[in-house]
């Protein structure tokens, strides 16, 4: 579990003054700015774990499982001023409970444990898209968000959602890996993807400009870091601009600690990853004023 943080600074407002005029006291009191700190968790991949692996099991006896997250997920919550609960995709398939149920305790796990957003992880398409529709409607009380994949049918998801932790304005969207190889096009008609570099600029520059967001987070479901060209994480942070953390998926990359990115402009991007199965809860700390 890791515990970074970082300080943002974000415009103030000031009072201009008229020469000989004195600022009263509440004016000035008022006049300072509020710091707020949010406590960001977040989770990848948990691909159906809903019970902690068996006790026999090589690498992970008895752990994962939503008993010993959930508990994580709560103590951190009492703890913190603001927090906020996200997911990077693959909430589905890896165990029987999802070929059972097709993905239903998943999702009302996560509504009941209040999670704000969710990404499309290419598991998700696994029973089908018409599955996938079907089953956020009916059990999720959170949305996805995609800002890279088109959909010719009535839109499942976002390409972004805000929310709101106290003071703290808050923009999030999601970006999904090149279905091609890893979905079935008969899993997912309709669907349609775009590298993700540009409608993420675009998406990030809505919630800054239009949004007036303070914070903006990615739910990505790329991966953490390829040899090859292909997008990922590192490539992602590095070619935009406008974004605070990426919340990485799909490689099961364990992260002792968050990376940091140099961005287009040429400032910190954070990227982290969680693992996967519920084994880590990811966390990040950013003190911002409001």
């Amino acid at each position: 579990m890791t515990k970074p943080k970082t300080r943002r600074a974000f415009l103030q407002q000031s009072l201009v003054l008229g020469a000989g005029l004195a600022l009263p006291n509440w004016a000035v009191a008022s006049a300072k700015p509020h710091k707020a700190t949010l406590t960001l968790l977040h989770t990848n991949d948990f691909h159906s774990r809903l019970e902690p692996f068996p006790s026999n099991h090589k690498q992970w006896p008895n752990l994962g499982g939503i008993a010993g997250l959930g508990g994580s997920i709560i103590h951190e919550r009492a703890q913190a001023e603001y927090h906020l609960l996200v997911d990077s995709g693959d909430v589905f398939q890896g165990t029987p409970y999802f070929n059972l149920y097709g993905g239903q305790p998943e999702l009302e796990w996560m509504s009941q444990m209040g999670y704000a957003a969710s990404t499309l992880g290419n598991h998700e398409f696994d029973n089908g898209i018409e599955h996938l529709i079907s089953a956020h409607q009916r059990h999720a009380k959170f949305p996805l968000v995609n800002c890279n994949y088109t959909f010719s049918g009535e839109a499942f998801f976002k390409p972004y959602t805000i929310v709101e932790r106290g003071p703290i304005r808050i923009g999030l969207t999601g970006v999904g890996i090149n279905p091609d190889g890893l979905i079935s096009e008969r899993s997912m008609p309709g669907l349609g993807y775009t590298d993700p570099v540009q409608p993420l600029q675009n998406t990030v520059n809505h919630l800054r400009e239009s949004e007036h967001c303070h914070l903006v987070f990615v739910l990505s479901h790329l991966g953490f870091q390829y040899d090859s060209d292909k997008i990922d994480d590192h490539k992602l942070a590095a070619r935009t601009h406008g974004i605070d953390a990426i919340l990485g998926g799909h490689t099961h990359t364990f992260l002792d600690k968050p990376v940091q990115v140099k961005n287009a402009q040429n400032k910190t991007v954070i990227i982290n990853q969680a693992g996967w199965a519920g084994l880590r809860l990811g966390k990040l700390e950013f003190e911002v004023r409001v």
